[in-house]
């Protein structure tokens, strides 16, 4: 089965975002994909079922009926790192059910899609980061950067802890949300000069989450074939 791990360069850098426009894009193309958000953490919603807003926009994304607890195994009804969230709630976070969630969703579907929470250094416990719980999962990753002044630094430092951690990286996704940051055209030649490893394309900043905005702007401007190979 074909799995991918969305990480980011840090935390709003837009994962839910690219998780989602990937999922509908997959689902449209024919492809069976699941979603997962291993760990969620914010405010609580309830209007919808979903406690976090993240796992609802990628369940919408995915149109799947998976239940909330193999999603999205763990929510912390706090801003924070799963770590942080322990310490704060006294609520440990729970590696193991997540992993037996992944494996369940992975003999459902023909393709997984994971979201990470943070970015790839956030931690779960004390000594595990996001980066060990995708190097359990055995899955390639695939990083979202924005166009700030600065994310040329953090890129950088998540590719060479992927690196590190021995995860194979798929590609980088540029979230074109900065007006005054980088162009998108010079970041990319920058980025893939530095790291070796492939920007994937770019996409603008969307108001519009609906299906067809989604599938027109990831069909055009991502290299889905890097995703499936």
């Amino acid at each position: 089965m074909k799995s991918v791990f969305v990480t980011g360069t840090d935390t709003d850098v837009g994962k839910t975002c690219v998780a989602a426009g990937l999922a509908v894009t997959l689902r449209k193309s024919g492809v069976d994909v699941g979603v997962m958000k291993p760990f969620a953490a914010g405010s609580a919603q309830s209007q919808t079922g979903f406690q976090s807003k993240d796992v609802e926009i990628l369940r919408r994304a995915s149109q799947i009926t998976d239940p909330e607890s193999l999603i999205n195994p763990q929510f912390f009804p706090v801003p924070s790192s799963p770590y942080t969230a322990w310490k704060n709630l006294k609520t440990k976070p729970k590696v193991n059910p997540v992993l037996s969630a992944f494996e369940e969703l992975s003999k459902l579907h023909s393709m997984l899609l994971v979201e990470g929470i943070g970015g790839i250094m956030t931690p779960i416990l004390r000594n595990y980061f996001v980066t060990d719980l995708i190097r359990e999962m055995k899955i390639p990753a695939v990083i979202v950067t924005r166009t700030r002044i600065g994310t040329v630094n953090h890129t950088v430092m998540t590719v060479q802890m992927c690196k590190k951690y021995k995860i194979p990286l798929r590609g980088i996704i540029i979230n074109d949300i900065d007006s005054h940051g980088y162009t998108v055209k010079e970041l990319s030649r920058d980025l893939k000069n530095l790291t070796g490893v492939p920007v994937l394309g770019s996409i603008p900043f969307l108001r519009d989450m609906g299906d067809s905005t989604l599938y027109g702007i990831f069909k055009k401007n991502i290299n889905m074939k890097q995703i499936l190979r």
